[in-house]
């Protein structure tokens, strides 16, 4: 029997670094002010999260691309760029993270822990006010900010249904799961139309409530018969 897994497919990107300005002191009284250029600031990370109250990948569904902010652009008078905002991705307990292409398996939330940077934002770029020395007062250098990186993954959910339904073949099983969630499993006039476990997700309010139809049940089921 396949495990219960809700999925979804998401992209997320971590911010670019600001890139470090080329400035110099114009004061009144400085007229061969030396070079003034901030940094940039570091770009905003991909930062996964557990929230208990969430029950599956529902809301991955309608929002499935996530960009964390890049980082401003250093100032005149060494003033460092802001540090890009991160970008939080919330996700039910038991959730997993896997690489899309290799199917390796990137993070496991199915202990304790609640918080994941994935990505980490790029680096901001120095200005020309660390690029003084003694033979080049007047440095016109600054560096540009690090880019940040996008990964498409795999998010899968182990779960456990609040309701199964358990019968005979062809009692409606299938019928009823149709009929109160959105999920379509095949449904026809055969036993063991249903192989496998179809979820479905019927929402109460504010709570999600998940339902199983489960294959039908016959004397010697459990070794394999019938199938």
């Amino acid at each position: 029997m396949e495990r219960f897994a809700d999925e979804a497919i998401i992209e997320v990107s971590s911010g670019s670094g600001g890139n470090g300005c080329v400035a110099f002191r114009r004061e009144k009284y400085v007229p061969m002010g030396g070079p003034s250029g901030g940094d940039g600031g570091r770009g905003g990370n991909v930062v996964f999260t557990i929230r208990r109250n969430l029950r599956t990948l529902a809301h991955l569904r309608y929002k499935h691309i996530f960009k964390a902010e890049n980082g401003r652009d250093g100032g005149n008078g060494g003033r460092y760029g802001h540090n890009g905002a991160d970008v939080i991705v919330p996700l039910p307990p038991g959730s997993l993270i896997r690489d899309i292409e290799t199917n390796e398996l990137i993070q496991d939330f199915s202990g304790n822990q609640t918080d994941f940077i994935f990505l980490k934002g790029g680096n901001g770029g120095w200005g020309n006010i660390h690029f003084k020395s003694s033979v080049n007062q007047a440095p016109r250098k600054a560096l540009p900010g690090k880019p940040g990186k996008t990964v498409k993954i795999k998010v899968e959910l182990q779960i456990i249904a609040d309701i199964g339904l358990v019968g005979f073949p062809n009692a409606g099983k299938s019928s009823l799961l149709d009929h109160f969630t959105n999920a379509r499993p095949k449904i026809a006039a055969y036993p063991f139309t249903t192989k496998i476990p179809n979820l479905g997700v019927l929402t109460v309010g504010d709570k999600d409530v998940i339902i199983a139809d489960i294959p039908g049940l016959i004397e010697g089921a459990s070794g394999g018969a019938g199938l």
